[in-house]
């Protein structure tokens, strides 16, 4: 049986953290130059909704719109991560977020990547950047950041890891993005998408048929029993991150959490933070939660380590 100590030195992946709601307090304080109060970066544990949740990140953004602020901000983050044992973490980002003061979304990404590579150099920490399209944005806006991604990526000048897509599903539903993910797929990037944190199973199916190699949350998934199994045949991962989602209550209790259902199907489900700092939470919490909520199965803790490693999108990392 673990204990809180064994789970921290396991060597951990994570793969779903928004850069924007996992600044550590002390660099957002350090960059605004004043104290903050919790409350106004982390959301509480007994969040209202989403809507709560999600204006959290306003303070974080307003931190993130130059090269240096971002590149530092990357290095901050990933060097927390390293401290807890992650040895290899996916950062996920929306370039189009980052613009007001007059950068392009190649130059965001250049700084992130300049950011995670200190921390590669000094932490011995394995990256990749995850770029996030943004569901209420335009197709051109997407369109141009994809594009942006894909020739960095092809010649070599950050570590793009895949596309993502975030923001609201309920108001705007994945079918409405084919023609960015077939622009994806066509450019060989892989992608994940967030699905089914809202409740929606349609957009948890669109994103099996688009071809996903992961999905984010994916609560909705529970609903489908033979979709459950379809994503299991397919190898598809689904990223769960239990503190944020009952936080913007995609659950309301321990009991409807699908993780168990999820694994007894073979779904290559992983642990993730989603938002450390608007989460106030780390990788090694997050695996303790679920280690003490499901009996304390050694089994299943190992399983879910190598699930993360195994659907890394840099593998080789």
């Amino acid at each position: 049986m673990m204990d809180k100590a064994a789970i921290f030195t396991k060597s951990k992946t994570e793969l779903h953290c928004h850069l924007d709601g996992s600044l550590p307090k002390q660099w957002m304080e350090q960059a605004l130059g004043r104290e903050l109060d919790s409350s106004l970066v982390s959301a509480p544990p007994d969040c209202s909704s989403l809507t709560e949740y999600l204006e959290k990140f306003e303070l974080p953004l307003s931190c993130l719109q130059t090269a240096l602020r971002l590149e530092d901000a990357a290095y901050a983050l990933a060097a927390d991560a390293a401290r807890e044992n992650v040895t290899y973490i996916e950062v996920r980002f929306a370039p189009n977020l980052h613009l007001d003061a007059g950068l392009h979304p190649d130059q965001a990404i250049k700084a992130v990547d300049r950011g995670l590579k200190r921390a590669e150099t000094e932490y011995s920490i394995g990256y990749g950047i995850i770029v996030c399209a943004m569901r209420h944005h335009s197709m051109k806006e997407n369109r141009t950041m994809l594009e942006h991604a894909g020739d960095l990526r092809a010649a070599g000048a950050a570590n793009l890891a895949a596309l993502d897509l975030a923001g609201d599903e309920s108001a705007y539903p994945t079918s409405l993005f084919k023609e960015l993910f077939d622009r994806a797929r066509e450019m060989n990037m892989p992608f994940t998408i967030h699905s089914g944190e809202t409740g929606s199973l349609e957009n948890v199916k669109t994103a099996y048929e688009y071809g996903a190699s992961r999905i984010g949350h994916g609560i909705a998934l529970k609903q489908d029993p033979g979709l459950m199994r379809a994503f299991a045949e397919a190898g598809i991962g689904v990223e769960m991150c239990p503190t944020s989602n009952f936080q913007t209550k995609a659950v309301t209790s321990r009991e409807e959490y699908p993780l168990p259902e999820f694994l007894e199907a073979g779904i290559p489900v992983s642990i993730n933070t989603d938002n450390r700092t608007v989460s106030s939470t780390t990788l090694t919490r997050e695996l303790e939660l679920v280690y003490t909520q499901y009996g304390e199965d050694d089994s299943m803790l190992e399983q879910l380590l190598k699930n993360a490693e195994m659907m890394r999108f840099n593998p080789k990392l």
